[in-house]
């Protein structure tokens, strides 16, 4: 009786946390799961009035000001007491000597995830080409490295020094010439882990700025700051609005929404590992999205079981908690087939194949930003160091984006060389169709080409 005793209160205790621990759940064949899916999925990337103002406003202040614009707001905004921007400024040595000051274990785990993230970048270079055609004429790509690129990294009490790898690292192999490196400092608070990072990345200068004030010095330049070609990296609502602001006068990554995750599982794989799997999405934000879409009912139960006992353990339990409350999931589906369709719905940043033949999924998969193959393959391990960049499309955008790359540090020219024969022919082809469009200089420039 005792034991019955005991069973019905840990029961007990388990309904009862399941009770606190609010999850929606869903099933595809409900009537009107497709729009219940919708409405959980959006997700919103415009700013509002307030900070489209905001960041507009220090842009214009940056651009016309420079320097002292800098001073400014990154002492009023960041709460320091600096006199010029050459103080804001982390000179070489002092990146070593972070380097230096980290413990062994911490700096053998930042080179160890920094060259595998090196050696899988080394397989994406991208090599110039030609071909001849038989009069001669020669056609081509070349391809050449960014000359400067500028990498937005978020700094204060956070520490991220896996942002510094994978967005350094890239831009390295790549050959761009230059890498710029802002952080913000708030208090003059500063992660030593960040600055190692950035010393075993290869970056050439960092700079304690942060905000939408750093990404107008880096798009702008200053007197001090030099600008870019491109900015890459995560930041808040108000980095997001400005790049977006100062996109096409230079390039951007990506704009990038909350983290997501969305884990596929056949049942066979411990409901914990799959609980801490969403939880490791779910803690990085109120606004994260973490998703389980399973075709057994008694494992989602499982999986809510083990969530509901192992929050009380998470450090960022309230984060989570609300994470999952607002736009998590457990979605029980028919079959593998549906599945696969929900997953090409979503087109997650993260997904997760916890299932026995992971393989065999992936010819039908067409929209995800990295695919994590098996039981064993925590998406986390991809978050630090597996190798792939962990900078993915969110927001449903793996539709038509891909994962930050050696690519996106790189720029494609066409080479065209047409020998006399080669002018004269294509010469007659341009000429019919620039006065089919009635762009006659266009059909004359090409005429003068052609052999009589």
């Amino acid at each position: 009786m005792t034991n019955a005793s005991n069973s019905n209160s840990a029961a007990g205790a388990i309904s009862e946390n399941i009770k606190e621990l609010t999850i929606k759940r869903l099933n595809s064949g409900d009537a009107n799961f497709d729009q219940t899916l919708d409405q959980l999925i959006a997700w919103d990337m415009v700013s509002d009035a307030e900070i489209e103002a905001t960041v507009s406003a220090i842009l214009r202040q940056v651009k016309a000001d420079g320097d002292q614009a800098l001073v400014e707001l990154t002492n009023r905004l960041d709460r320091r007491d600096v006199t010029a921007v050459d103080q804001l400024e982390i000179p070489q040595p002092q990146l070593q000597q972070a380097l230096e000051s980290i413990d062994s274990e911490t700096r053998q785990a930042l080179e160890v995830a920094a060259e595998r993230i090196r050696e899988y970048h080394n397989h994406q270079s991208q090599t110039s080409w030609q071909y001849q055609e038989a009069d001669g004429t020669t056609l081509g790509q070349q391809i050449t490295p960014l000359d400067r690129v500028g990498i937005y990294v978020p700094g204060g009490k956070a520490s991220y020094p896996s942002s510094v790898l994978m967005n350094a690292i890239p831009a390295r192999v790549a050959g761009v010439g230059e890498i710029i490196m802002v952080v913000p400092s708030p208090a003059g608070e500063l992660s030593p882990m960040v600055l190692a990072a950035a010393a075993i990345a290869g970056v050439d200068r960092v700079f304690t700025i942060g905000g939408a004030q750093a990404v107008a010095a880096l798009a702008y330049g200053t007197e001090t700051v030099p600008k870019v070609d491109k900015i890459v990296g995560p930041g808040n609502i108000y980095v997001a609005t400005a790049k977006r602001m100062v996109f096409g006068l230079v390039g951007l990554d990506m704009v990038a929404g909350p983290s997501e995750i969305l884990v596929v599982c056949d049942g066979g794989t411990d409901p914990d590992w799959i609980a801490m799997d969403l939880f490791s999405q779910a803690e990085h934000d109120e606004d994260a999205q973490a998703i389980l879409v399973a075709w057994d009912q008694d494992y989602i139960a499982a999986v809510h079981q083990s969530m509901a006992r192992l929050l009380p353990e998470m450090e960022r339990s309230d984060i989570i908690r609300q994470s999952l409350q607002r736009r998590g999931a457990l979605i029980t589906v028919r079959d593998a087939r549906d599945a696969l369709t929900i997953i090409n719905r979503i087109a997650p940043e993260h997904l997760e194949l916890s299932v026995a033949d992971p393989e065999a999924w992936l010819p039908n998969i067409r929209h995800a930003g990295a695919i994590f193959m098996g039981r064993h393959t925590a998406e986390a391990l991809g978050d630090y160091c597996a190798g792939p960049n962990h900078v993915l499309p969110t927001s449903a955008t793996a539709r038509f984006s891909s994962p930050l790359g050696v690519y996106d540090f790189q720029k494609r020219s066409s080479l065209i060389f047409c020998s006399e024969q080669g002018a004269s022919e294509l010469g007659k082809v341009a000429s019919v169709l620039g006065r089919g469009e009635s762009l006659t200089a266009h059909a004359r420039s090409a005429e003068y080409r052609i052999r009589d």
